[in-house]
């Protein structure tokens, strides 16, 4: 609702590809959109290691996804690919299909707002929940080490299962 009016609220690179993948937004947005929701969720991560550290306590795992080990549940890297791909493929479905032109209006936050909420209920045990590469990436540039060699998967997996989500939803709708 803050942001719709201004580029549609997708502060998300797989939403974006998702968007892109449906036939919904140009092709020259995308970098553009991807580079700036990068940067923002860095910016916001930035903010979040102030707050988090402000007492001398280390980052720790600073909500950082993973797998294995690093998966709150210990839960493995098929489970977390599984997880991120369906998650992520449903997620932007919910967008999609709620944004459509012949959608009812003005419902789209609640259905994207609840659809986000069951997904970190099912998924934060598994890998901290991506569904976000730039969320993914900015917790990760401040964790280092484990993260960053954990990190392709949540860039990976959640832009597959946005690209098929995409593609799905634009077969459907013509």
């Amino acid at each position: 609702y803050s942001f719709g009016h201004i580029s549609g609220a997708h502060l998300n690179p797989a939403v974006t590809i998702a968007l892109w993948m449906g036939g919904r937004i140009e092709s020259k947005l995308i970098l553009p959109y991807i580079l700036s929701q990068i940067a923002g969720a860095i910016v916001g991560a930035g903010v979040l290691y102030i707050i988090v550290t402000g007492n001398g306590t280390a980052v720790g795992d600073f909500a950082a996804n993973g797998y294995d080990d690093h998966s709150p549940g210990k839960y493995s890297m098929l489970a977390a690919i599984v997880t991120e791909f369906v998650m992520t493929f449903m997620f932007m479905l919910i967008i999609l299909g709620s944004t459509y032109e012949k959608s009812p209006a003005g419902f789209a936050g609640v259905a994207i707002g609840l659809a986000l909420t069951l997904i970190h209920l099912i998924s934060i045990p598994v890998t901290n929940t991506s569904v976000n590469p730039a969320r993914s990436i900015s917790q990760a540039l401040f964790v280092g080490d484990w993260a960053l060699s954990q990190l392709w998967l949540f860039i990976v997996v959640p832009i597959a299962g946005a690209a098929c989500a995409g593609f799905i939803s634009k077969i459907f709708r013509e």
